[in-house]
């Protein structure tokens, strides 16, 4: 019979599980026969898409994609095993500014830069980078297991999704919904660029507050002390502000003062809004063209707006040389400095002068560039703005968004969001969308200079905005027309995602099937960068919810909670980690501990937990093959025996898995990954292979060959179905093992049906409660074994004083024989009216208090718990020492106060786990001398 799958056989169990053999096996194989792919002609009712968040060409794989991808992947292969059309679209960014910084940083190193290739071989050199190097992170994701419908594959700037965006871009200025004007905006002086407000990260840094006189211009004697982190930009004050209720000042109001450092003066205004005066000296200067209060401060009083710098972030008072308003010497010593230099001249000018009163320490907030982390300067420029909060609804693009999660046509999954969400939006200023560089979507606006009919006429300052470029301007007739140089911000094609990668404008097949998509996985750092865009541009342009459900994971840390950086030596290597470990135990690892809200404190040692729940994954499916002498395939294909005839421990796991399945999709539906993979570990683990395996082998290894079939059938069957159940989560591994159960049939466990609880009621409350018992019996007494070093091969004797005479005879009679096996008893008894024997250590449970008779010396084993807890003590007292160190908890580092606290909270159980075994071990002591 040909099969439909690589050579996968019982032979490979000869030797540990090896990842590297399986993965990239099986990962071709799924590629290679199309498992991946969505039917875009199906009229299959039950669709599920979700579109990729696209990282940008110059990442490479992190551990933040490597946690959004796994949980994406988790939703798409169950929704796929259970039978929905489904598409998971991947992409990536062609990341504006990121992308261009690279591509430049290689120029320089060859000794040259855009400016002298010219802007179409800078484009031309940047797609040939992209090409060589653009596609890195796509392998890696591969790598990570994704399986998306890579055949539909789509880049931010490929054809179909540029022709969207100019669409999009032509509409909203028709609608008076993009504009260009002169304002005020954040400018990155490294980047030379335009961002949004949202593009700009705010740091808190250690910095000065100048105060300084600004004397009255009818009595130089008199004057006002403004107080100020920036007094490089006084050169451009335009005003004094006071607040008109303020007896100090408000006299002063309609009067002026002279501007330190020029022969100018400046008006003192009353301004209620820019001035609190319980705060600083009572009086604000106002520098329009330098900060984004003032500039609303400079529109309600009418004044001038003065640009100090250039697009590099260098001072260039050229303004003040003009009108001869400042000293010329100052201004000469100031020109073509950046910034902090400017500053230190303009201070030196003050305190020179006997302008500067005082200088103070101040820690203020500082916006940076969110990719060159360059501080950002407020900068007075030309640029493109999205009207995004109209005054009319029906026109605002906010508003319709803002009522799309509060009535809930989108959830934002965990819930608290939402408070975020609304905030933002309903504070939402316009949006820049102009960039200053070269790579990206240039603006499809075009200029008139009329050269070719002598002179424009006053219309033709309009641009003229087009979806393709026109042949003349419709003002003139002149063909004399150039493009608008700068490019749109790389989060406007983003924002247009879900519906551009399916076609739109195109009224296509995949956007009638696919749109709106089921559900978008991303972090919370882009909620407003992308997600509160999308959800505009979509209902704006479709009319519909871009995705219903909107899942939100935290970030991604160290052990110790700190953000992982190279400086730190910290990061951990998403593909290094998959190749020591394997993909699967880092997929598992980060679903694991994708809690709701909570960032995830990741540790090497976390991921090697779970190479080895990989490997005990293998090692039962060997020790079920070896058992299974003529293969598993036909135990598959029985159907499961009555219960009546099965053994307790058959029953048990049949009832466990019953609510494990019913547990596993109920958290699924509610995207805890965490619980999910918390009852998979859980049974797996713990539940099938430490106690069931166990349990089944005197029947396997026994003479009742009925009996043995019929345990064998129920293991193969449960095994069978719990690997479904994990092929999310875990789907190398459990392909290999599924093709080895099934051989020779070789389906796919991809396309294999997702376990839904069993028609046939298989649970059973009180079996599992008795066998909860026993389980808690045999681990209560190998714990009190392991607790004072006695040997597995020593036999004991023991027994559990229950509540009542019939929880003992259900223990007797159910699993006596049992517990006798595995805790190693030569005897056992339970019942309510033992007493406690002589010479016994005892554990209380919740199945009753459980002892055993030892055999040991307990004066050699009192010294010997003595000495450890004396150590442990010490141990102990020195990190509490220094946890309660004032000095410590103000001056440590961050990581070092939490690394103090998990040790001493660690060692403070073991202290407490040491004196408890101490107490039996005295206790027991007394037993024996009384």
């Amino acid at each position: 019979m040909a099969q439909d799958s690589p050579h996968s056989d019982s032979t490979r169990f000869d030797k540990p599980y090896s990842p590297r053999d399986v993965e990239e096996r099986w990962y071709r194989h799924w590629l290679d026969r199309g498992y991946f792919a969505a039917d875009g002609q199906s009229t299959n009712p039950k669709r599920f898409s979700i579109v990729i968040p696209p990282p940008n060409i110059t990442g490479s794989l992190h551990l933040g994609h490597a946690l959004n991808n796994t949980l994406q992947d988790i939703l798409v292969r169950r929704k796929r095993m259970q039978g929905y059309n489904t598409l998971w679209l991947p992409g990536t960014d062609h990341a504006g500014i990121a992308t261009q910084n690279v591509v430049e940083r290689q120029l320089k190193s060859e000794g040259s830069h855009r400016e002298a290739l010219g802007r179409e071989k800078f484009i031309q050199r940047v797609w040939r980078w992209r090409e060589e190097s653009g596609r890195t992170i796509i392998a890696q994701l591969k790598r990570l297991g994704a399986s998306c419908d890579w055949e539909r594959e789509r880049f931010t700037l490929d054809e179909g999704l540029s022709v969207a965006v100019r669409d999009v871009f032509v509409r909203l200025h028709q609608e008076g919904l993009i504009y260009r004007g002169e304002r005020l905006i954040n400018w990155c002086p490294r980047c030379e660029t335009a961002l949004s407000d949202i593009e700009v990260e705010h740091e808190e840094v250690k910095g000065k507050m100048y105060y300084i006189k600004y004397p009255m211009a009818d009595d130089p004697e008199m004057f006002l002390t403004v107080a100020t982190t920036r007094p490089e930009t006084m050169l451009g004050d335009t005003a004094v502000a006071v607040h008109p209720e303020d007896p100090r000042y408000n006299k002063l109001i309609g009067k002026k003062v002279l501007l330190p450092l020029t022969n100018r003066t400046i008006p003192v205004v009353g301004d209620p809004i820019l001035v609190d005066r319980e705060f600083g000296t009572g009086a604000v200067k106002i520098t329009p063209g330098h900060d984004f209060n003032d500039e609303k401060a400079g529109q309600r009083h009418n004044l001038p707006r003065i640009s100090l710098l250039t697009g590099r972030g260098e001072m260039n008072p050229t303004v003040l040389e003009e009108d001869a308003k400042a000293e010329k010497n100052l201004l000469n010593e100031i020109a073509g400095l950046k910034v902090p230099k400017a500053r230190e001249t303009v201070v030196f000018r003050l305190k020179a002068d006997g302008f500067m009163i005082k200088v103070e320490d101040h820690r203020h907030a500082v916006g940076k560039c969110y990719r060159c982390k360059s501080v950002i300067e407020p900068y007075l420029s030309p640029q493109w703005f999205v009207k995004v909060n109209d005054p009319d609804p029906k026109k605002s693009l906010a508003a319709p968004a803002i009522a799309a999660v509060r009535n809930g046509d989108i959830r934002l999954i965990p819930d608290g969001w939402k408070n975020n969400y609304f905030g933002w939006m309903e504070q939402i200023q316009d949006w820049c969308i102009s960039r200053q560089i070269w790579w990206g979507h240039q603006i499809p606006a075009w200029y008139c200079r009329g050269t070719d009919i002598g002179q424009c006429r006053p219309e033709c300052k309009e641009p003229i905005v087009a979806v393709a470029p026109p042949e003349r301007c419709p003002h003139c007739g002149s063909a004399d027309l150039v493009q608008d140089p700068d490019v749109l911000d790389t989060w406007f094609s983003s924002a247009l995602w879900p519906f551009s990668t399916l076609g739109w404008p195109k009224k296509t097949k995949e956007l009638e099937l696919f749109y709106p998509t089921s559900a978008l996985v991303t972090s919370f750092d882009i909620l407003f960068f992308w997600v509160a865009r999308m959800i505009m541009m979509g209902l704006h342009f479709m009319k519909e919810i871009p995705f219903k459900d909107v899942y939100i994971h935290a970030l991604v840390r160290d052990a110790e909670g700190q953000k992982m950086s190279k400086s730190k030596g910290n990061v951990i290597d998403p593909l290094a980690i998959m190749e020591k470990y394997g993909t699967d135990a880092l997929r598992f690892t980060l679903a694991s501990m994708a809690s709701p809200g909570r960032d995830i404190k990741l540790s090497e040692e976390r991921i090697e937990g779970y190479r080895n729940f990989a490997n005990k994954i293998w090692n039962a499916a060997r020790f079920l093959l070896m058992n299974c002498p003529n293969g598993t395939r036909g135990y598959l294909e029985h159907p499961l025996p009555n219960p009546d005839a099965l053994l307790l421990a058959d029953r048990w796991i049949l009832s466990r898995l019953q609510k494990v399945v019913a547990s596993v999709n109920r958290q699924l539906d509610d995207y805890r990954f965490d619980e999910a993979s918390r009852e998979l570990y859980q049974f797996l683990w713990h539940e099938f292979c430490d106690w069931y395996l166990e349990l089944i082998k005197p029947t396997l290894y026994g003479t009742d060959a009925a009996a043995a079939e019929r345990t064998r059938t129920v293991a193969i069957h449960v095994f069978e179905t719990v690997l479904r159940l994990l092929h999310p989560f875990m789907p190398f591994i459990t392909e290999e093992l599924w093709q080895i159960l099934h051989q020779p049939i070789g389906r796919s466990i991809v396309v294999a049906p997702y376990p839904i609880p069993n028609a046939l009621s298989l649970e059973d409350e009180a079996l599992e409660g008795m066998m909860n018992d026993i389980i808690t019996i045999a681990t209560a007494i190998r714990t009190i074994r392991n607790e004072h070093n006695i040997p597995p091969s020593q036999q004991l004797k023991g027994g559990v004083i229950t509540l009542t005479e019939d929880e003992a005879k259900t223990i007797l009679r159910n699993g006596e024989a049992d517990i006798r096996r595995l805790a190693k008893l030569s005897e056992f008894t339970a019942s309510p009216s033992i007493a406690k024997p002589s010479g016994a250590l005892e554990i209380s449970t919740p199945a009753g208090n459980v002892f055993i008779i030892v055999d040991v010396d307990p004066l050699k084993e009192k010294a010997r718990l003595e000495k450890k807890l004396g150590a442990k003590q010490a141990e102990f007292e020195r990190e509490d020492k220094k946890w309660r160190d004032p000095e410590f908890q103000k001056n440590a580092p961050d990581e070092v106060k939490t690394k103090n606290d998990l040790r001493r909270n660690k060692l403070s159980q073991e202290v407490f786990t040491l004196s408890e075994q101490l107490r039996k071990i005295v206790d027991l002591l007394k037993d024996r001398q009384s």
